[in-house]
C-alpha cells in the first residue's frame, strides 16, 4: 500500500471511541496480562464510561508486551491502551502486520470505534481514511449532514460548511474531530485527536476541577478498608458535584394521602396476578403534571444559555445497585400506561443490576424520580440531575391518622420532595407541579383516564 511504513516489531492499540461523545474511559481491571498471546477479538479490559461498563477487545492477534495504565487510571480516547510484540509470535502472521502498518500510519489518530451495545464483548471496527481517498460527506433523506447541534455549532464557529464535510462517525455521522480536521485543511481519520498524556490519576472530582494543595491532612489512622473513588462511584461524585456547583436548588416538600389509590392497586394487582407498587402509579402522576407544568420537563444548556423545553417526558427512574446509583431513562413515558410503565421499571432496574443496560438507556432523561420510600425513607433533599431541571423523591407511604370533614380516620400518607434548579423554575410554580401531583394522586379517577 503506497504511503504505508512497514511496521516494527512491536505495534499498538489506542483506545478506540467507546460511545457517542466519550474522550475518556476508567480502566477498572485488566482481562490479560504481559507475555499473553490474545486472539482477535478476545477482551483485552473492562473500562467505565458514563456508568456502562465496556468490555474492549484486541483488534488482532498478537502477544501482549505492554499493559498502558492501571485499575483506576484515567484513559483518554486516543491514548496508547496496550503495545504488541508481533514479530514472529503471533500466531496469524498476515494479519497482525498488516493492521500494524495500517497503525503505523495513523498514529495520530485512533484504532478504531467500538460498536455494539455497552454488555457483552464488542467489536472493534477499524475506520482508517487515507488522505488521497477521503469519503464524501454523508448525508440525510433532506439532504443534510448527519451531525449533532453540538457539532454543527462548533462548524458555524469554525466557519465551515458542515455539508463538505466528510464523516467518519457511526453512519457516516459527522464528529467534532471531523469538522476540526477540515478546518484544517486535513481529513479525520476516526476520533477525536486528543493530545497524548500519562493516565491521569483517578479522583472523584470532575476533571475540570483542581484539587486544592492545601487541603487539611486525614487521619488514615484505624482505617479498616481503603476504597478508592473509581468506577460508578466516581461518576456519581462527578455527576453531583457537577449539580450542585451549576443548578441553584430549592427543595419544596407535601405529602400525598393515597388511601384510595393504595385500594386500586389492590385492585390491578388482584385482576393481574402479580404484584404492583404504587411507583407506577406516581409516575403517570408526573406525566400528567408535566404536561401542565413544562417549565419542569426541560434541560439546561448552560454552554449556550438556554433553556431547553421538552415535548416528551423521558423519565429517568434511580436505581441502586451493588455497583452505586444509576439513572435509567423511561423514553416517552408519557404515552405510557400503568403497566408498561411497570414492565420498564423493572426492565431497566434488572438490566443494571446486572449490567447488561444498553448505554442508550442511560441518558436523555428529562425529569427524575428517585423512590427513596423503597428502603424506608421519608422526606429528603434529592441532588437534582444535571442538565435537567427538577428531580421528585418519593417517600415510603404510612400508615396514619387523619381528618377529614371532621371525621377521624386511618388511611395511607405518601411524603414527597421536589427539588428545583431555582434558575429556571420558580418557587412558586415548582409548589403548583408538587400540588398537581398530590391532586392526581389522592383522585384515582382522575390519574388513570
Amino acid at each position: 500500500m503506497a504511503g504505508v511504513k512497514q511496521p516494527d516489531n512491536k505495534s499498538h492499540f489506542i483506545l478506540p471511541d467507546l460511545g457517542e461523545g466519550v474522550h475518556e474511559a476508567e480502566l477498572i481491571n485488566w482481562r490479560v496480562e504481559v507475555g499473553d498471546t490474545v486472539k482477535e477479538h478476545q477482551t483485552l479490559a473492562e473500562m467505565e464510561t458514563d456508568k456502562a461498563l465496556v468490555e474492549v477487545p484486541s483488534p488482532w492477534t498478537g502477544v501482549v508486551s505492554e499493559l498502558c495504565g492501571n485499575a483506576g487510571d484515567i484513559i483518554n480516547v486516543g491514548s496508547v491502551l496496550v503495545r504488541y510484540d508481533i514479530g514472529g509470535n503471533s500466531s496469524n502472521g498476515s494479519s497482525a502486520p498488516k493492521a500494524a502498518a495500517v497503525q503505523e500510519e495513523n498514529s495520530s489518530g485512533d484504532a478504531g470505534t467500538v460498536v455494539g451495545t455497552v454488555s457483552g464483548e464488542l467489536e472493534v471496527s477499524n475506520r482508517f481514511v487515507r488522505r488521497e481517498e477521503a469519503p464524501k460527506a454523508t448525508v440525510n433523506g433532506n439532504g443534510k449532514a448527519l451531525a449533532t447541534p453540538a457539532v454543527r455549532r462548533i462548524a458555524r464557529e469554525l466557519g465551515v460548511e458542515i455539508h463538505n464535510v466528510p464523516g467518519t462517525g457511526r453512519g457516516g455521522r459527522v464528529t467534532a474531530s471531523d469538522v476540526q480536521a477540515f478546518a484544517g485543511g486535513g481529513v479525520a481519520t476516526a476520533a477525536p485527536a486528543l493530545p497524548r498524556s500519562e493516565p491521569a490519576v483517578a479522583s472523584f472530582a470532575p476533571q475540570a476541577v483542581a484539587i486544592p494543595a492545601d487541603l487539611p491532612p486525614v487521619d488514615h489512622g484505624d482505617t479498616t478498608e481503603t476504597i478508592p473513588f473509581q468506577g460508578v462511584r466516581r461518576k456519581i461524585a462527578e455527576a453531583l458535584d457537577r449539580s450542585v456547583k451549576t443548578a441553584v436548588h430549592f427543595t419544596v416538600v407535601d405529602e400525598a394521602n393515597v388511601t384510595a389509590l393504595d385500594e386500586k392497586r389492590r385492585e390491578y394487582a388482584k385482576v393481574l396476578g402479580q404484584k404492583l407498587s404504587l411507583l407506577p402509579f406516581v409516575m403517570t402522576a408526573i406525566c400528567k403534571a408535566l404536561k401542565a407544568h413544562p417549565a419542569l420537563n426541560a434541560l439546561v444548556d448552560d454552554a449556550n444559555a438556554q433553556i431547553l423545553r421538552k415535548d416528551k417526558v423521558n423519565l429517568g427512574c434511580a436505581v441502586d445497585t451493588d455497583h452505586g446509583l444509576m439513572v435509567p431513562v423511561i423514553h416517552s413515558a408519557d404515552t405510557l400506561s400503568i403497566m408498561q410503565l411497570a414492565g420498564a421499571t423493572a426492565e431497566l432496574a434488572r438490566g443494571c443490576k446486572d449490567r447488561t443496560i444498553d448505554r442508550s438507556r442511560l441518558s436523555g432523561g428529562t425529569f427524575t424520580i428517585s423512590n427513596v420510600g423503597s428502603y424506608g425513607g421519608m422526606f429528603a433533599t434529592p441532588i437534582i440531575n444535571y442538565p435537567e431541571v427538577a428531580i421528585l423523591a418519593v417517600g415510603r407511604a404510612k400508615e396514619q391518622v387523619l381528618a377529614e370533614d371532621g371525621k377521624m380516620f386511618v388511611g395511607h400518607v405518601m411524603p414527597l420532595s421536589l427539588s428545583c434548579d431555582h434558575r429556571v423554575v420558580d418557587g412558586a410554580e415548582g409548589a403548583r407541579f408538587l400540588n398537581s401531583v398530590v391532586q392526581l394522586l389522592q383522585k384515582p379517577e382522575l390519574l388513570i383516564s
